[in-house]
C-alpha cells in the first residue's frame, strides 16, 4: 500500500491470527482475500500482511516455518501514539506478555532515544515489539 517495507507472516491459521491482530492488537483490515487465507493490516502507519501456509501462494524451499514459534530471531517493532491502552486491551483477553512493559533507552550517536516497551507473541509466536516514543536525552556522563 504505502510504506516502502511491509512484512508478509506466514500464518498458520489467518482467521485466528487476523482476530487477534483485530480484536486485541487494534489493527484494522484495509482488505482481504479469504479464498487464498489472506489479509492485509494496519495500526497507524504500521502495515502487515498474514497469508496462510498451504492456501494461495506459499514460499516454500525450506523458507516455511515448520513448527512453534514462527520467526525465530525476528521481532517486529511496532510504534503507537500510546502503550497503556494497548496493554490493557492484552490485560483483558488475558494474553501473557513475552517481555513485560520496560523503559529503555538506546544510544543513538551523540544521544539516546527512549521506549515504553513490551514484546507479546501472535498465535503463531512471531514476536511484536510495541512501544511509545519517549523522545531524545544527552548521553550520561
Amino acid at each position: 500500500m504505502s510504506n516502502a517495507l511491509v512484512p508478509e507472516l506466514a500464518v498458520s491459521d489467518w482467521r485466528r491470527s487476523k482476530a487477534f491482530y483485530c480484536a486485541q492488537l487494534g489493527f484494522s483490515c484495509a482488505y482481504e482475500r479469504p479464498e487464498e487465507g489472506f489479509c492485509y493490516l494496519r495500526l497507524g502507519e504500521a502495515e502487515l500482511m498474514l497469508d496462510q501456509i498451504g492456501a494461495g501462494r506459499s514460499f516454500d524451499g525450506g523458507h516455511l516455518p515448520s513448527a512453534y514459534p514462527f520467526g525465530r530471531g525476528v521481532n517486529l517493532q511496532i510504534r503507537v501514539p500510546a502503550l497503556a491502552p494497548l496493554h490493557a486491551a492484552l490485560a483483558r483477553h488475558g494474553t501473557p506478555l513475552f517481555l513485560p512493559v520496560e523503559e529503555k533507552w538506546y544510544r543513538t550517536g551523540a544521544t539516546e532515544s527512549g521506549n515504553r516497551q513490551f514484546i507479546v507473541a501472535d498465535p503463531d509466536g512471531y514476536l511484536l515489539r510495541f512501544f511509545e516514543d519517549l523522545g531524545t536525552r544527552p548521553l550520561p556522563v
